[in-house]
């Protein structure tokens, strides 16, 4: 399979929708990190999806929409009223809800679950792809399975060459990590996968609590929710290890265990390590969130065996990144 990377101009875009309703897979930009699409309505597309990404068949896949007349019976089974005042705060945007599925939505799409997580990204070319597909799309990233997330085209087209038809090239992601995905439990939601829309944002609609899967391993026999809870995700192929101290504590540790093949991924050019080469991926989370990824894709391709990251903070979006780093890490963390 020959596969071509296009501007997201409006002639692509059309052409890109076609391909979908052909039954095709088609990467695409979001505003968290881009996507692989299918017809979410369409078991033989979405299996495309798994078979290009080399996925686990029970990692659900989350159902995109381009407008809310869309959360209708043909998705979802019903809506609670709670979903429609969070859809209200934060959609369009970096945040998925789980909600009861509809009959129409195969099992594929959903992983095996009765539920399935909406979302409504705020990206323009999403929304215009969807659109004029004129069927929810489903996607989970567009990168092979446990790899980190792509936030720009070239990354996808490195991990999909081969695999998919089209790449609509939409520019760097502005959020760089992916949504927030949450539960609805009662009068509250229980965050399952962090994200952009924070613990601390949505505690000003309703309660919130965090799922332990954010910060522990599930055990893989168990069914999960959400993409993004099971399995090694966003890791590059060195070692991940995270080194959690004070910038002393982490220089000491890494002086002390490093080789030739070392190297380490920093908040700042400022707490580089003597002879030991790095990657910086920011000192605010929101830098963090946008440049993780890239980063550990940048370490793989300088040639890193091992890689002692700098932990983040879990305030707000930290808790994000931090979650995707713990994850990249096999929950491989060393206290100094």
């Amino acid at each position: 399979m020959i596969t071509v990377v296009l501007k997201a101009l409006d002639l692509y875009i059309k052409f890109a929708s076609e391909i979908i309703k052909e039954g095709n897979v088609v990467g695409f930009p979001t505003e968290t990190v881009y996507g692989l699409g299918a017809n979410a309505f369409d078991e033989n597309a979405v299996r495309k999806i798994f078979e290009a990404k080399g996925r686990p068949a029970d990692n659900p896949l989350i159902v995109h929409i381009c407008d809310m007349s869309m959360l209708n019976s043909d998705i979802v089974s019903s809506v609670p009223p709670l979903a429609y005042k969070l859809a209200e705060k934060f959609w369009p945007g970096p945040f998925t809800m789980i909600l009861p599925k509809s009959d129409k939505i195969p099992s594929v799409t959903s992983g095996g679950l009765d539920t399935v997580g909406v979302r409504f990204p705020s990206n323009e070319t999403a929304q215009n792809l969807i659109r004029l597909c004129g069927v929810p799309i489903a996607a989970p990233s567009a990168n092979l399975s446990g790899s980190p997330s792509p936030t720009n085209a070239r990354r996808v087209y490195q991990d999909m060459k081969g695999r998919i038809p089209v790449i609509l090239d939409g520019g760097e992601c502005e959020v760089g990590l992916e949504s927030t995905v949450v539960c609805l439990e009662g009068d509250g939601v229980r965050i399952l996968r962090p994200g952009a829309v924070t613990k601390e944002m949505l505690s000003e609609v309703c309660p919130v609590t965090v799922d332990g899967g954010v910060l522990s391993e599930v055990p893989e026999s168990e069914n999960v929710r959400s993409p993004g809870m099971k399995y090694r995700h966003y890791a590059p192929k060195a070692e991940v290890i995270l080194v959690k101290g004070p910038l002393s504590a982490y220089r000491k540790y890494v002086e002390e265990n490093a080789d030739e093949t070392t190297f380490c991924l920093l908040f700042d050019v400022d707490e580089k390590v003597d002879w030991i080469p790095y990657e910086v991926y920011g000192d605010s989370s929101g830098d963090q969130a946008r440049t993780l990824f890239e980063a550990l894709r940048k370490l793989d391709e300088r040639g890193a065996k091992r890689i002692f990251a700098r932990c983040p903070d879990r305030d707000g979006v930290g808790l994000a990144v931090y979650n995707r780093i713990l994850r990249a890490a096999g929950f491989d963390v060393v206290e100094v």
